[in-house]
């Protein structure tokens, strides 16, 4: 992505077979976004319905202020694919997601632009469906449940507090932009997204914004396939897209936890207590490396040769809280420190 403009705000939008929407959506922006500093970048995903056409004919209009262009991809790639083509373009000191079917509203956009260029420290703002009391129109219950299920499991997973990872409209500081190195093609941009964010260490904040579900007849793109995909991806960014040394950390949490878990519970029990440990574990692995992990299972270890019976698995519990409270002080005291950081 190119600096040094004056271009404050890109504002990249994916388009694939969207004319019934694009005339209002182009006004709509030329409503809120009239001005000399922002681009709009449109990236045709291979339309094959009248988008590209109406698309020229706005562009040769110039009715507006705003610096516009569009990208044409020969073939439908995906939405990541597209949003990825847009945001390498992009030269503005902000960049903005938005799609183009209008099921988030354009004045909701505009005021998180306004809202992060007032506030220097904010560097990344999602908008969310589900935290304002503004209006709304969805009567999918399926795809708002996989929606709040999956950003449950990124909350566990990387211990944020996201009501929404997978809105489309997002604003993010090219500071965010230039760490993140976006991978996944399709509608599993929007986890791959979230999480290089929050690996980069950037805070996320939310924005309430309005909801107007769109169904298939009326050009939904989003399938059930995708809801389940979505599942696959959330696995993927957590713990295969990691460094060696975190992936030994989640190995070897997971094994130790599972030692942990052998000491509840008796026949079918004791193996379902294994295999939740076992889980506890991976997730435990992603937040303590090899070092402070040795040391909580080391009080683990201690712990299982005091008592017996219920009074081993009392002393095992209570020794692995002791051995995680020491390990999370160590790491903070530790966290600048980039040599300790990397083993703790």
């Amino acid at each position: 992505m190119l600096q040094g403009n004056k271009l404050n705000l890109s504002i990249v939008i994916p388009v694939f077979n969207e004319d019934r929407y694009l005339e209002k959506l182009f006004d709509q922006l030329k409503k809120f976004f009239n001005k000399d500093d922002i681009e709009i970048i449109i990236i045709d995903d291979g339309s094959t319905d009248n988008s590209h056409i109406i698309i020229e004919n706005f562009k040769a209009k110039k009715d507006f202020k705003f610096n516009f262009s569009c990208i044409k991809l020969n073939t439908n790639s995906g939405k990541g694919k597209a949003l990825q083509t847009g945001i390498k373009k992009a030269n503005g000191k902000y960049i903005l997601l938005q799609d183009a079917d209008l099921e988030l509203d354009i004045k909701d956009s505009k005021e998180m632009y306004d809202m992060i260029c007032n506030n220097q420290e904010i560097k990344c703002i999602f908008g969310s469906r589900y935290l304002s009391g503004k209006l709304k129109k969805n009567n999918y219950f399926f795809n708002n449940l996989v929606g709040k299920i999956n950003s449950l499991i990124f909350n566990i997973f990387f211990s944020q507090s996201l009501s929404d990872v997978h809105c489309g409209l997002k604003i993010l500081h090219h500071d965010v932009i230039k760490k993140i190195k976006l991978s996944i093609n399709d509608f599993g941009i929007e986890i791959d997204l979230a999480s290089q964010v929050v690996r980069n260490n950037f805070f996320i904040y939310e924005y309430g914004v309005s909801y107007y579900f769109r169904t298939k007849e009326q050009g939904k793109k989003i399938t059930w396939l995708d809801g389940l995909k979505s599942f696959y991806y959330l696995f993927k960014v957590r713990f295969f897209d990691n460094t060696l040394s975190t992936n030994l950390s989640i190995l070897f949490s997971s094994i130790y936890m599972a030692y942990v878990g052998s000491h509840f519970g008796m026949g079918l029990g004791n193996t379902l207590f294994i295999i939740i440990f076992f889980i506890g574990g991976s997730i435990l692995g992603i937040h303590f490396k090899l070092v402070s992990s040795s040391l909580i299972f080391i009080f683990i270890y201690i712990g299982s040769l005091f008592g017996k019976g219920n009074g081993t698995t009392l002393s095992v519990l209570l020794f692995f809280v002791l051995g995680l409270y020491l390990s999370r002080k160590l790491k903070k005291n530790y966290s600048s420190n980039n040599f300790f950081k990397n083993l703790l």
